[in-house]
């Protein structure tokens, strides 16, 4: 598709729930409550919001080919200054999904105004919704042109105002939640609204849309993973809808993607479970003078924990601290690395697992 296309106001006018999608939905909605279920089992939700979330970071900003390694994503959350312009981005993402998250918390409500706060956030700088006309997407192998965006800017403006009416007036039509998710991610990508940034803020908003819907309480479920791993059948999907009116491949592939990543989620949510409490076990058999419930969410709050994270949280001296990771870390609990002047204590287990691909 190499000419402008400008996509249809919302709502559809047009039967999409057959009966392949609407046993999908069934599926995919059972899936995800008992994510929003067994999300509740763990005691401090931070530790998964943090988690879960640079891992998500890091897998979306792989689809836009921006690739750091896990044990750096962890460093730069840390505060490491010994990292690559690949690890900062990434860690922009999840401080673009964090100010959404508290935006619709605080508002209710996701605005054309929070979204491109969002995307301000994620890309640092201030260009905003696009002004100038030329944007296009492009084969990166063979620069063909592949889809033309609206290039208008009254046009992008009205269709992100429709947008907006859309993702916070349910009652626009009466499609099922999951449903609607796909449709508003294909119309967001569909308006690219901005110069850059348009695939990872079109994934913060699928998160957003279920935590507004109730179907979630955290920032927790992220189809990144899944679109990495199916990459070409989301981009000839998206064209498949523009070209054909392709509705039903699109939602059963994003439903699909609901359902296989909310399992995934589920059981790295178990295994963190299991870990915290046998690490629990561990620290008050072998260490109870040091053990505390703050000290061990502390853990696992941070992958890579740091001495000043202790002073800070616990309110300790920086010598208990240091005395504390290191009887920890005699356990086999933690490992020390040291980078730089800095000293990071790794929660071995946790890191395996949150480095594990379903």
């Amino acid at each position: 598709m190499t000419q402008e296309y400008i996509p249809p106001k919302l709502p559809i006018k047009k039967e999409l729930e057959s009966k392949k999608v609407l046993k999908k939905i069934v599926s995919a909605n059972r899936v995800l409550a008992e994510l929003k279920g067994v999300a509740q089992s763990i005691p401090n939700q931070s530790i998964l919001i943090n988690s879960l979330a640079l891992q998500e970071a890091k897998d979306s900003s792989e689809i836009e080919n921006i690739v750091t390694t896990h044990d750096e994503l962890y460093r730069a959350n840390a505060g490491s200054s010994h990292i690559s312009n690949q690890a900062k981005e990434v860690g922009r993402y999840k401080d673009a999904l964090y100010i959404g998250f508290e935006l619709i918390k605080e508002h209710k409500v996701l605005l054309k105004k929070h979204i491109v706060q969002i995307q301000k956030v994620l890309e640092n700088n201030d260009a905003g919704i696009r002004s100038q006309s030329g944007t296009s997407l492009k084969n990166s192998k063979t620069g063909e042109v592949t889809y033309m965006p609206p290039q208008n800017y009254k046009d992008i403006q009205n269709l992100m105002d429709n947008l907006e009416k859309y993702i916070n007036t349910p009652n626009l039509d009466e499609f099922d939640t999951l449903l609607k998710m796909a449709i508003v991610h294909y119309q967001f990508e569909s308006i690219h609204p901005f110069y850059d940034g348009n695939g990872r803020t079109g994934r913060i908003i699928n998160i957003l849309f279920l935590i507004l819907s109730d179907l979630l309480e955290l920032p927790i479920l992220y189809l990144s993973s899944y679109i990495i791993k199916t990459k070409n059948e989301y981009y000839r999907l998206l064209n498949e809808v523009r070209i054909k009116e392709s509705w039903e491949e699109w939602i059963l592939y994003m439903l699909e993607g609901v359902e296989v990543t909310a399992r995934n989620t589920i059981k790295i949510i178990n295994e963190i479970n299991y870990l915290i409490h046998n690490t629990k076990e561990q620290l008050t058999q072998n260490l109870p003078k040091v053990y505390s419930k703050d000290l061990l969410e502390l853990l696992f709050k941070h992958p890579y924990t740091k001495i000043s994270f202790l002073v800070d949280e616990l309110n300790i001296t920086r010598k208990t601290a240091s005395v504390h990771l290191r009887e920890i870390e005699k356990l086999g609990i933690l490992q020390s690395i040291k980078v730089g002047r800095d000293v990071y204590f790794i929660n071995k287990e946790l890191f395996k697992i949150l480095k594990t691909k379903y």
